[in-house]
């Protein structure tokens, strides 16, 4: 029993992300081919190969990375700037060792290494090339091309020969003598621009490729043409096979020079050089790529890296050219996504495409599915995630199924019928035997599925419609059916939310109270409860029995797109167009954490089926997979008792000294909540009394830590004041009350005391505004009802009255006594020792 209690999730940590990393221009690859560096926007990103993250990623701040090249042996990184601006950066470390300016009069275009890594080509958009030497650190030669943007520098791979080749506009190939800083030689063969060069390994022979739709082999020794290949295609990539390999699967049957071609058909050709032919191609199929704009050569493990006009980058892996990963470099708005897998592996992505992408979480490898010809908007996944239905732009429902031994997902079924843009869909939750979808034709229909589905090879099945139904004035936003498979609801733009039998799709209520569309509905998994999201910024929980409004959620400062139960259904998480994602307690109405890790509009959630993730996809093209976070409260709630005892017995606190550091930094957490901030002050305040401001600065990331603390501890101590302010009120209102009473009891006596006051002390009556001002301030003003006065004009009173008086009063000093010593004085010192006083 103990291992099923049900814990009310307190916070979420992001688990890993899968964010744009390419968006187009130069990718080149390290040398030990683990690494993949390239451009995205204004940063360059360095992606790790065998778990698709990012782990390093240099940006320019607001200047625009115009370029960039990858030494392979100094494992330095240069990178220019359109405001010609040049950094090398010690990439490992993510470090800018050095900048300089560079002389080009306008942004670089091309940058290269020669083999060596001491040389560094820079090809400007002023026509000119400046060679420099990295490690003594100062430009060497300034070259003049003829006109144009230097779009492509490249060094011969012999050193001994100190030859740069470079290509503008002008479609003509330049060859540099490094030694005499002169252009040695034109190559004049294409008559569009030249986009890539590969060098055989001998160095003798040359071949380049352009957008004319052929290559050339160039003999370097003569500088003379031995063969133009006709490719049909405009090239942007060529590469040279490795010699001495058996790549008969290639076609390659002969020892001689053969090159591999990437163009614009999105296949991968291998052509031999001295007859000008095609020995091998891939098959074109309707999943190819629209175009392939780099290919690279990784010798080392024996593939072939290739960059398609979509982003993505494909690693095939040689002699077969099978495709082994494949990476996704930007996936636009994420519309909706889901997980996938019978562990939760993979998640499949609807983005704002006709393609589906299937992520692995381990790797980040995708699989992209083609079958829509239009944008998938939505998605659900069957009871046991091994199935899914995608619906899209196209009219089309398709149903989907992912083997459980390889990972591959084809399409099983797919049914046409509505007449506009299907906007939901939902499956069934006990059996895989229909599915529901609603359409901005403002119709419902539920598809009854195929008992078999086809072979791997066959032609999909095809969808029957059992029930079609009108159900709503505009479009259907949102579909989910009950757990049991019995009810349906439904939710759309016409602000409305409706339930339906799944058995006649007879309508049983309508849920109305949203003053905006509905964009999400969803059943709780254990109570009779529908929840919905809707364009007004609220979600709201319903009664089935009654079509009643049990709670509202108001949080979200702009539409709540998608809401999801977790918890067993004790729990709500809303994502909204504010680009927050919000953890709800439905019992207590409370908002329990907020994470801001998202830009743009939170499209999808989706829990796994253990309940410990939850993925989140964003209109800022990032899907980010979030596990539950536990320790960090159990550290709270053992610090802050830990802390409070060695307060009382005045001990050192012994688990403060075991990590400081992470407790300083659960503190800067714990302190922007008002619930856990005295617990926070707690902790600071051992950590304050008990270690030296030198000791304190030793520790890693202190001052920024100090500066999120500072801004919530003011904070605290404004909210501080105003209950000071406010209790301080309470006692002046109380010394009002109390004076009025004894003043209607004996005001005789009062004003017989107040004239031989006058008379003997020589001093002026103080008025009871006065007074009552000076005792709302805290001023200990004497009371002349309870002074003991000698004289003849003594009022006459018991003994028993003054005693019974003095004690009341005495009763009621010390009651004020213990509120003020609750809420100090108004002028306090600090905002840190308010907030410590309090909490302890």
């Amino acid at each position: 029993m103990a291992g099923n209690t049900l814990r009310f999730k307190t916070n979420y940590a992001v688990s890993s992300k899968i964010e744009p990393f390419y968006k187009g221009g130069k990718v080149q690859i390290s040398n030990d081919e683990q690494y993949i560096f390239c451009t995205c926007g204004p940063r360059v990103n360095v992606l790790q190969i065998s778990t698709g993250k990012i782990v390093h990623s240099f940006e320019q701040k607001t200047q625009h990375c115009a370029a960039f090249s990858f030494s392979l042996l100094l494992q330095v990184l240069v990178t220019a700037s359109k405001a010609l601006m040049l950094k090398q950066w010690a990439w490992k470390q993510d470090k800018c060792t050095r900048s300089w300016r560079a002389i080009h009069n306008v942004p670089v275009a091309s940058m290269a290494f020669d083999c060596t890594s001491t040389l560094l080509a820079t090809g400007g958009c002023d026509s000119t090339i400046k060679i420099w030497d990295v490690v003594k650190q100062y430009c060497t030669h300034n070259l003049k091309c003829s006109s144009g943007v230097v779009h492509l520098v490249q060094f011969h791979p012999d050193i001994n020969l100190l030859q740069l080749f470079s290509s503008s506009v002008d479609c003509g190939i330049c060859i540099w003598d490094l030694r005499t800083s002169k252009r040695v030689c034109v190559l004049e063969s294409h008559f569009s621009l030249v986009t890539s060069l590969a060098f055989s390994l001998d160095g003798h022979t040359l071949i380049s490729s352009g957008r004319d739709k052929i290559c050339t082999v160039w003999d370097l020794k003569e500088r003379t043409v031995k063969r133009t290949v006709p490719v049909y295609e405009a090239v942007e990539g060529v590469i040279v096979l490795p010699e001495n390999k058996d790549y008969s699967q290639l076609g390659v049957k002969s020892p001689e020079l053969h090159f591999v071609t990437a163009g614009s058909k999105g296949v991968l050709r291998v052509w031999h050089c001295s007859s000008a032919r095609c020995v091998f191609a891939q098959t074109p199929t309707a999943t190819a790529p629209l175009g392939l704009v780099h290919c690279l050569l990784m010798a080392r493990s024996a593939r072939i890296a290739a960059v398609t006009a979509e982003h993505n980058v494909l690693l095939y892996q040689l002699p077969y050219l099978s495709m082994q990963q494949q990476f996704v470099g930007y996936n636009d708005d994420v519309l909706d996504v889901k997980f996938l897998g019978k562990e939760d592996t993979h998640i499949v992505v609807a983005t704002n495409s006709s393609q589906l992408k299937v992520f692995d979480l381990a790797t980040s490898s995708c699989q992209i599915l083609y079958g829509h010809t239009d944008t998938v908007l939505s998605l659900d996944v069957f009871k046991k995630c091994s199935m899914f239905a995608s619906c899209a732009k196209d009219n089309c429902v398709k149903v989907w199924r992912m083997d459980s031994e390889t990972g591959i997902v084809r399409c099983v079924a797919q049914g046409q019928g509505h007449c506009n843009a299907v906007g939901s869909v939902s499956c069934s939750r006990l059996k895989k035997n229909f599915l529901v979808s609603g359409s901005q034709d403002c119709t419902i229909k539920v598809w009854d599925l195929p008992a078999v589905f086809p072979a791997v090879g066959s032609e999909p099945a095809k969808l029957i419609t059992r029930i079609t139904e009108k159900a709503h004035g505009k479009d259907v936003n949102s579909m989910a059916v009950s757990p049991n498979d019995k009810l349906l609801a439904s939710g759309s733009q016409d602000r409305t939310a409706k339930l339906w039998s799944l058995a006649d799709m007879s309508l049983l209520g309508v849920f109305q109270g949203h003053r905006r569309g509905i964009w999400c509905v969803q059943f709780s998994p254990v109570d009779q409860v529908l929840a919905t999201a809707s364009a007004d910024g609220t979600v709201k929980l319903w009664g089935l029995h009654d079509f009643s409004c049990l709670k509202t959620f108001e949080g979200h400062d702009a539409s709540v797109l998608k809401i999801i139960f977790v918890s067993r259904g004790t729990q709500l998480v809303s994502g909204g167009s504010d680009g927050l994602v919000k953890l709800w307690t439905i019992k207590t109405n409370e908002c329990v954490k907020t994470f801001d890790a998202h830009q743009d509009k939170v499209w999808a959630l989706h829990s796994s089926s253990r309940d410990d993730l939850v993925v989140s996809g964003s209109a800022d093209s990032t899907i980010t997979v979030w596990k539950v976070k536990l320790v960090q409260n159990h550290i709270l709630v053992f610090c802050g008792v830990c802390a409070q005892a060695c307060r009382m017995m005045g001990w050192v606190c012994v688990c403060v000294w075991v990590c400081v550091e992470s407790l300083l930094r659960y503190c800067v957490v714990w302190n922007t909540n008002a619930r856990n901030c005295l617990d926070a002050q707690a902790v600071l305040q051992v950590l304050l009394t008990h270690l030296s401001p030198e000791e304190l600065l030793q520790l890693q990331g202190v001052r920024t830590h100090l500066e999120g603390l500072i801004p919530y501890t003011e904070r605290h101590m404004q909210r501080v004041g105003r209950l000071l302010q406010a209790s301080m009120f309470l006692d002046y209102m109380w010394r009002q009350m109390r004076k009025r009473t004894v003043t209607t009891h004996g005001q005789e006596d009062e004003d017989d005391y107040s004239q031989e006051s006058v008379g003997a002390n020589g001093s002026r009556d103080v008025s009871e505004d006065e007074e009552s001002v000076g005792a709302a301030k805290g001023a200990s003003a004497p009371r002349p009802w309870l002074r003991k006065e000698s004289g003849p004009n003594r009022p006459k009173t018991t003994g028993h009255e003054v005693l019974s008086e003095s004690s009341e009063e005495d009763d009621d000093d010390d009651d004020v006594m213990e509120i003020s010593t609750r809420c100090p004085p108004t002028q306090v010192a600090a905002p840190t020792s308010c907030i410590l006083t309090e909490a302890s």
